[in-house]
């Protein structure tokens, strides 16, 4: 479980939303979302440690930073770094077996295995350059596989990729949940959240609402987030 006590997210002392209070469940899938700029990537980043908290506490069960997978957006990534696809998904059992400890039978049955699962196996001694966005995506969610990480954060996943690689990678996440995995996923897209992530976190700069994803929901009146008015006055800042 993570747990977050008034934990104030941002920059230099100065938070993107108020401070937040709550609790990622063991095996919860949770989208993260709201309007641009109110800090969903930012809490993501924060979770997973690339950033530091502001205030508050932000706690793992056990106090023990868990493994896990972190799959930040396409446009962080350096797409012209001369790799192959095989190579970059075995990167993901690089914090199992080690950089240099090689690949055993089964690391390379896993390999397969999520290549596979992501419809990549042809193209798997393709160069990753000459992959298109969506290809590109499914690579990334292969060596998130591999990694095996009981914890999984993903950044705008679905951002700028092919409907069908959409619903391949939603059966993903499906199945990372059937397996009890903790995933949490930063989405734009609310009829997306509306039918497959049973819970929400909805953050603005001026309150944050948190629970099951049809109530907190409820707080937009429109789907389409851009322009719909995303708060209401008086309303709690923190969320239990």
């Amino acid at each position: 479980m993570i747990t977050l006590q008034k934990a104030v997210v941002g920059y230099g002392g100065a938070p993107l939303f108020p401070p937040l209070s709550g609790h990622f469940a063991v095996g919860s899938l949770t989208a993260v979302v709201g309007v641009n700029g109110a800090g969903k990537s930012t809490l993501l980043k924060t979770v997973a440690g690339l950033l530091p908290l502001q205030g508050g506490s932000l706690r793992f069960s056990g106090n023990k930073l868990p493994r896990m997978a972190y799959l930040p957006q396409q446009a962080e990534l350096d797409r012209q770094f001369p790799i192959l696809v095989s190579d970059l998904v075995a990167m993901g059992s690089w914090p199992l077996s080690g950089m240099f400890g090689g690949l055993n039978k089964r690391a390379a049955r896993q390999i397969a295995e999520a290549l596979d699962a992501v419809s990549m196996t042809s193209m798997a001694r393709s160069p990753v350059g000459e992959l298109s966005g969506g290809q590109l995506q499914r690579v990334l969610f292969a060596r998130l596989l591999v990694q095996q990480a009981p914890l999984i954060l993903l950044d705008e996943p679905f951002t700028g990729i092919d409907s069908a690689t959409i619903q391949l990678l939603l059966q993903v996440i499906d199945r990372l949940h059937q397996q009890r995995k903790t995933v949490i996923a930063v989405l734009h897209d609310m009829s997306m959240v509306a039918n497959h992530f049973p819970q929400a976190l909805l953050l603005t700069p001026q309150c944050c609402h948190w629970g099951a994803a049809e109530n907190v929901l409820e707080h937009i009146p429109a789907l389409n987030i851009a322009s719909a008015p995303l708060c209401r006055s008086g309303e709690r800042n923190d969320v239990a």
